[in-house]
């Protein structure tokens, strides 16, 4: 097979900008106002600034091959996205080189390379024509399109006015069926509801049939595996591991994501521009032996702890965590004041804890997906804070249980009684 992506000595710098008196992620509108009244005063004196060279990439060297299907998996933060732009030449490279043969086609973010003010009938024709494609050739794959987005209804609609969920939709089926030689996708799929992410994976599958290449960003180990034949491990901007997908994949489970230490340095580092600061995030057992590594045992309550501080009196705010098997399988969902649509968190240091009870959760390895949000309008993190965490059997026995562990993701308390009758 040809080589259709070269990747050569690839590196990405940003430069962030911080007021030396004020490195805080939260700036009050009282700051705001106080610092425009003494800058009427300093005379044109621009405020002094520390610049922080920040690498989302450094030394990428990668050959993907016409035909590949490559998944790209990693922390967030590690540089999955930033790669995928610059494959997708939204953002150019700061050092290095990527030469690409042939179309790309990406669906990248929730409305990227769609109009607003254009309907979804014109945004397809829109996005046809940026993919060089001529009228005739997008007419011929127009119902097609339709038919897959199953938004009928809503095509002449202006898409400002289409929820998160249909404008995936409309997109991944514009970049699906617009035969572009490279189609890449990151993990806005996760978006759609769950009928419709198995189509997309369904119709990805028939794109790699076709001869065509692949690039796949997720969190969803399985969807990664079921799809993908090479996995490339990314890691703080650069390739970690670079191989076949069951062994990246198991190394990327295994090591990092399970590290207490990288997950709190993560924490650490995490920039929010938010009405709260959050200082922590663990998960842990009462009584259990701390350990380096996210593995509990099945007999003892989980409990996850949040420690943040707010800033102001917030409305709304919500904090919760979804739990997911590392298979793809939704299982649930808790959000402190989620049902409480009136509230509001007042000014000060909280924490919060969620426990999860003993011997609910069957031995295997499961995600918790936290998100930091306002109550109905919109997310702080463009993707979830995840942790990664496994449940194994101690041997300890709960007659409401059994004395083993049976199949499935959950173990139901469900008492037998039996009477002769």
């Amino acid at each position: 097979m040809s080589t259709i992506i070269k990747i050569e000595n690839l590196a990405k710098s940003y430069l962030i900008s911080h007021e030396n008196k004020r490195l805080e992620n939260y700036i009050a509108l009282r700051d705001v106002i106080a610092d425009k009244v003494k800058s009427l005063f300093s005379k044109g004196k621009k405020p002094d600034l520390i610049r922080e060279e920040f690498w989302a990439l450094k030394d990428i060297n990668l050959e993907i091959k016409n035909n590949d299907q490559v998944g790209i998996i990693g922390r967030n933060g590690a540089g999955k996205s930033t790669l995928l732009k610059i494959l997708s030449r939204i953002t150019e490279p700061t050092k290095g080189r990527v030469s690409i043969k042939g179309r790309v086609a990406s669906l990248l973010e929730v409305g990227t390379g769609f109009h607003p003010e254009l309907t979804g009938r014109e945004n397809i024709f829109l996005n046809g024509a940026i993919l060089g494609m001529r009228k005739w050739e997008i007419d011929k794959k127009f119902d097609a399109i339709v038919s897959f987005s199953e938004i009928e209804k809503f095509l002449d609609t202006p898409v400002k006015r289409y929820s998160s969920g249909m404008y995936v939709r409309l997109a991944f089926a514009v970049a699906a069926h617009l035969e572009p030689e490279i189609l890449v996708v990151d993990e806005v799929l996760s978006v759609g509801d769950w009928l419709f992410q198995k189509k997309c994976l369904g119709k990805m599958n028939e794109v790699a049939g076709e001869g065509r290449t692949v690039i796949f960003v997720s969190h969803n180990m399985e969807a990664i595996k079921r799809l993908c034949r090479r996995v490339i491990l990314l890691d703080h901007g650069k390739v970690i591991e670079d191989g076949n997908s069951e062994t990246t994949v198991a190394k990327y489970i295994s090591e990092g994501i399970r590290s207490k230490k990288n997950f709190q340095d993560y924490i650490k580092k995490l920039r929010l521009d938010l009405k709260f600061k959050l200082h922590n995030i663990d998960l842990k057992q009462n009584g259990a032996k701390d350990s380096e590594s996210f593995i509990f045992v099945n007999s003892k309550d989980l409990i996850v702890t949040f420690s943040y501080e707010v800033l102001e009196d917030t409305p709304k705010l919500c904090i919760g965590f979804e739990l997911w098997d590392t298979a793809g399988t939704y299982l649930s969902e808790t959000f402190l004041n989620w049902d409480d649509a009136n509230s509001v968190v007042k000014k000060g240091i909280y924490i919060s804890e969620a426990i999860i009870p003993a011997n609910l959760l069957v031995p295997m390895s499961y995600e918790l997906k936290i998100w930091l949000c306002i109550w109905d309008s919109y997310n702080f993190t463009k993707d979830p804070i995840v942790i990664i965490f496994d449940v194994y059997s101690d041997g300890i026995t709960n007659m409401a249980y059994g004395k083993r562990p049976l199949g499935g993701k959950v173990t139901l308390p469900i008492r037998w009684k039996t009477q002769r009758c």
